[in-house]
């Protein structure tokens, strides 16, 4: 049996009311010659139909003809008013595809590139103010945690406290150190050649002592361990949380303050100080090295120097800051593991926004330890 071409055509009554009048077959196989004229076609609300001539009938036929029928894309009305000498299938069917057909979204209003800019500069803001109260409240909770832990001391799991004293120390202190040592080199030699233009050489060892010891070895050290540490604590209590062992955790009566976030802050907190103190001592070394080599300054000179011309004031200033450092980065990482979702995507987002926010946070108190050092004078 072949298919009879489907057809249509638009007249309009005396009352203004358009008329779609369809014959042929309108099936899948037949509607590809009519389905871009139909859906050009001006129709206004209340167009009847009329299937006089209409032949057989399927879905994606009834789909086009209703799609042309609708006064709008999510008109859910009867459109059995609207068929006129029609069969009860092609009634039935048109009324079937009608109230299965998806309602379509109301497009958002288009913006303009400055009130995008302005909408997503508040969102940042507030986003950035949920950040900082939840990061408040964690070092409250934090803080009320460890001082629970040094009232009754024999709660302190020492053993996984010395595991990431060695894990975020001994295991840190090469590349540390390594890295400490190239930065000494290269203040060095950046001051060995500024310093030539006004004969004044012989200061880089002042440039060395007191950069180093007051401000590039703790923060370096800082920076590393956000970048090495930070990362590890986030991507450790994150697998657990994904995992549910935290959840298995408090239901066995454990407290994951207790078990996992003070260990990591106490073991932080007592090696950061020496990292830093290893940092200092390797970026002096360096600073050595350089002056040995560019500007003839035997070692025995750099020292004696050294030693007379650098108090030790700068070494404390430096050093009073490791502590803070560390519990900035031990906080950030843990608190980020413990917001880990569960999916990969959210364990790979917060141990990136971990480590950017520690060295965020790093930076953003040296430079408040600056100006208080500035108006202490020291």
């Amino acid at each position: 049996m072949t298919s009879a071409e489907a057809t249509f055509e638009v007249s309009e009554r005396a009352d203004g009311t358009k008329v779609l009048a369809v014959a042929g077959d309108w099936t899948i196989w037949t509607i590809g010659s009519v389905e871009g004229r139909l859906g050009r076609l001006p129709l206004s609300a209340g167009a009847q139909l009329d299937a006089r001539g209409l032949g057989r009938l399927d879905t994606s036929g009834a789909y086009l003809i209703d799609r042309a029928l609708r006064s709008s894309a999510d008109d859910r009305s009867d459109p059995e008013g609207q068929m006129l000498n029609a069969s009860a299938g092609a009634r039935q069917l048109v009324s079937v595809v009608r109230r299965a057909s998806p309602v379509s979204s109301a497009s958002a209003p288009e913006k303009s590139g400055l009130q995008e800019m302005i909408a997503r500069v508040g969102r940042g803001s507030v986003d950035i103010w949920h950040e900082f109260l939840g990061t408040l409240s964690f070092i409250g909770e934090a803080m009320a945690t460890l001082v629970r832990l040094l009232a009754r001391p024999q709660r302190i799991r020492w053993t996984s406290v010395t595991a990431v004293m060695e894990e975020t120390g001994v295991d840190a202190l090469p590349i540390i150190s390594f890295l400490s040592f190239f930065i000494g080199l290269v203040i060095a030699f950046i001051g060995a050649n500024l310093l030539a233009m006004f004969n004044a050489s012989v200061f880089t060892v002042e440039l060395v002592g007191i950069g180093m010891l007051r401000e590039f070895g703790v923060v370096l050290t800082a920076i590393l361990l956000a970048g090495r540490t930070d990362s590890a604590f986030t991507a450790q209590i994150g697998s657990m949380k994904m995992r549910q062992e935290i959840d298995a955790m408090r239901v066995m009566g454990l407290d994951p303050m207790e078990a996992l976030v003070a260990p990591r802050l106490i073991a932080l907190v007592i090696m950061t100080p020496l990292l830093a103190f290893a940092a200092a001592l390797a970026g002096v070394a360096g600073g050595l090295m350089a002056a040995w080599l560019a500007m003839d300054i035997s070692p025995s000179m750099f020292i004696s120097r050294f030693r007379d011309v650098v108090p030790p004031q700068h070494f404390w200033t430096g050093i009073v800051k490791a502590p803070v450092f560390a519990i900035v980065v031990a906080l950030v990482g843990c608190r980020q593991g413990l917001l880990v979702e569960a999916d990969v995507n959210s364990l790979g987002r917060r141990t990136t926004s971990s480590v950017v926010q520690s060295i965020f946070i790093v930076i953003a108190l040296d430079a408040v330890f600056a100006v208080v050092y500035y108006f202490m004078d020291v």
